[in-house]
This record gives C-alpha cells, sequence and structure tokens, in this order.
C-alpha cells in the first residue's frame, strides 16, 4: 500500500493560514479533531506545519498569549515530506529517522494534499495483521 491510497478516501485536507493567531490554530486542530495541520501562506504554498505540542510548548508553557501570536511564529519550518506513491514502509523509516509523528503529503507540483501519522499507519498495519491471523485461522480451523 502507498501514501495516495490511505489518503484516498479523506474528504478534506485540514490546514491553517501562517498569518491566522495561535488560538484560532488551536480552536481549529480542536473543531476538526486533528493533532496537526499543515501550514499554507496567502498563496496556498505549504509553508510550515503546526501542532499540539507546538502550541503547549511554545505559547502556554512559556505564558505567552495565543491571541496576539501568529502561527507563523511558532510553526515548524523543516518540513519532512512524502509524495502521494511512496509506500507506507517507507514512510515508517521516514517517521523512525526524523523522530517525528506526521508526514506532509506533497504532490508532485508541491501542492499540499495532507498528512499522515503514526496513528493512520498503526491502523493499517493493525488491520494487515488481523486479515492474516484470520487467514491462518481458517487455513488451520476450516469450516465444514
Amino acid at each position: 500500500m502507498n501514501v495516495a491510497a490511505l489518503i484516498a478516501s479523506r474528504k478534506e485536507v485540514y490546514s491553517v493560514r501562517d498569518d491566522l493567531t495561535v488560538h484560532d490554530a488551536a480552536r481549529y486542530l480542536r473543531d476538526k479533531g486533528v493533532r496537526a495541520v499543515g501550514v499554507v501562506d496567502a498563496a496556498g504554498k505549504l509553508v510550515g506545519v503546526v501542532s499540539q505540542s507546538d502550541i503547549s510548548d511554545k505559547v502556554a508553557a512559556e505564558n505567552k498569549c495565543p491571541a496576539w501570536m501568529h502561527v507563523s511564529e511558532i510553526m515548524t519550518r523543516e518540513l519532512v515530506t512524502v509524495s502521494p506513491e511512496v509506500s507506507l514502509d517507507e514512510c515508517l523509516r521516514s517517521l523512525e529517522k526524523h523522530g517525528i509523528y506526521h508526514l506532509l503529503v506533497v504532490d508532485d507540483r508541491g501542492g499540499y494534499s495532507g498528512m499522515i501519522s503514526v496513528s493512520d499507519l498503526l491502523q493499517v498495519i493493525a488491520s494487515d495483521q488481523k486479515a492474516r491471523a484470520d487467514l491462518l485461522e481458517a487455513f488451520i480451523f476450516p469450516q465444514r
């Protein structure tokens, strides 16, 4: 399975603008039920990623005002991206290599296509393992 197959069923790509306040970004993350989103500039180009931990570590823990800060001040700019054609095994290796929890998906034109997380990959792996176990069980204990 590759990244394109994993994200194919998603209806929406979550992102925020870099000039959004941190307060509004935190509310967006909460309302969408996600832990991180891509950050785009006014032209729609991917320029960063912001996560709940960025908000916690760089704003709340530092006692800064989220209503006065912009996402561009706290976002991560060093992006780790993957193309839709990349295998999920390669994604796991990349997450481990970089010590991160999310990968940004960028198409061949540089457009932001979404994000995959460790949780997404774990769900696929667990589902695959269950399918294998079910197949073995059917082989060992055939229905009569």
